[in-house]
């Protein structure tokens, strides 16, 4: 926790203005995540697990406690057959809508059994699920911190001490996480993670229908601007310190290149393979199926920062990863994305849970990183085979590979 009172009194002093002693009393965090002696860092974003649905069904519904049971079969098998440096849990870790405020949080304890076991650290990002009437993501980020001090990664940088928000529309899950050669105190990646919220306010009560008129006021599907400030306050530190890093960006709803690439017939089963079966994507910035441009500050920061890629889930039945250049791919509406976004990759994960909408395989998506910010990254299915490896570089979207299957679990 001595990390995290650094960070959030450099918040609160104002870490716009902060000096870097302040911004980097303590960068290196518990467990120290470091690249393998070849050179490489490898992980494992686990997505939309949904843990809670359902919790009073009987084993012969075939949904409710069973799915739960099913999806952490996954995640033991998953860990066979990669090792991680590091997963991610990448949003709609439980489905808040489901669940009580007096056990919504103790759903952790069951998703984050195998990665204990296996004793693979993690980080989280947390979805539009995991705000809900009664789920609360600063108790569910308490969990976190107090049972698994020594796995968990998941921070909040946009947050004040005392249980106090710096911006409580800001989100949760913003911050980032340092990765080092092995023998170096000087990182050679950076990943940054960001809360997209959506979601409803926490209003803990009895569970109420989805078309109840007493529900909490929803919450916008995108990265809050100050979130974005406090990204590049915080990068401009890193730079000023470090120079030039390669990063890697996670958010659980997909930003608007993802919808915009799908929507003009980019995304292909030959230069970008993946299952590409929901449509429209449900992308940040999204109202009433309009692109609003409440996402384009969080893209303007990814392409001043030039940010490798953005990892994301939401959509269930995407697997693919594509590339948007938005002096090419000009959005259509909401206003202009300024500077440039250039090469920006947009990958979807792989729906982890057996909670949740959809029969595709389960699985995970791998990516594996070397110190000049090579990408390498495939899709671990649970029957063990892998599905649409490629290498993220500069011809990505003219090389072709094989179609990816379209498989359904059982």
């Amino acid at each position: 926790m001595r990390e995290q009172f650094f960070w959030t009194a450099a918040l609160l002093t104002g870490i716009w203005a902060a000096p870097l002693e302040v911004v980097f009393s303590n960068p290196i965090p518990s467990p120290r995540l470091t690249f393998s002696p070849n050179g490489t860092f490898t992980l494992a974003i686990f997505e939309d697990l949904h843990y809670g649905e359902g919790e009073a069904n009987p084993p012969s519904s075939g949904w409710g406690p069973i799915s739960d049971r099913k999806s952490t079969g996954v995640l033991h098998t998953l860990l066979k057959h990669e090792r991680p440096h590091l997963a991610v849990l990448n949003g709609d870790l439980i489905t808040g809508e489901n669940t009580h405020a007096h056990n919504s949080t103790r759903y952790l304890d069951q998703i984050v059994a195998p990665l204990v076991a296996a004793r693979v650290p993690w980080a989280s990002t947390y979805g539009n699920h995991d705000r809900q009437q009664n789920l609360s993501p600063r108790s569910l980020l308490a969990r976190e911190r107090r049972l698994y001090p020594h796995l968990s990664l998941t921070r909040c940088m946009t947050c004040a001490p005392g249980d106090r928000d710096a911006n409580p529309d800001a989100g949760i899950t913003n911050y980032f996480l340092p990765v080092y050669p092995a023998n170096s105190t000087r990182p050679a990646l950076i990943l940054w993670f960001f809360d997209s919220r959506g979601g409803r306010e926490y209003e803990p009560g009895p569970l109420l229908p989805e078309n109840s008129t007493h529900l909490p006021p929803p919450i916008p599907q995108s990265v809050h601007p100050d979130a974005v400030a406090w990204f590049e306050t915080a990068h401009a530190a890193l730079a000023a310190k470090y120079g030039p890093l390669p990063s890697l960006a996670f958010a659980h709803i997909p930003p608007y290149p993802s919808l915009f690439l799908q929507g003009s017939g980019k995304v292909d089963p030959r230069r970008t393979p993946g299952i590409n079966d929901d449509v429209p994507v449900d992308s940040q910035g999204l109202k009433k199926g309009v692109w609003d441009g409440s996402d384009a500050p969080f893209l303007r920061a990814l392409g001043r920062a030039r940010v490798v890629g953005v990892w994301s889930g939401h959509d269930h039945g995407n697997d693919w990863c594509g590339r948007w250049n938005s002096t090419l791919d000009a959005p259509s509406g909401g206003g202009e994305v300024s500077p440039p976004v250039r090469g920006l990759f947009v990958c979807f994960g792989r729906h982890t849970g057996y909670g949740g909408y959809g029969r595709w395989m389960r699985g995970a998506r791998v990516v594996r990183v070397g110190f000049g910010g090579e990408v390498e990254t495939w899709v671990r299915l649970e029957d063990g085979s892998v599905s649409g490896r490629v290498r993220l570089n500069g011809t990505y979207g003219a090389d072709r590979y094989e179609r990816v299957e379209r498989k359904f679990s059982s």
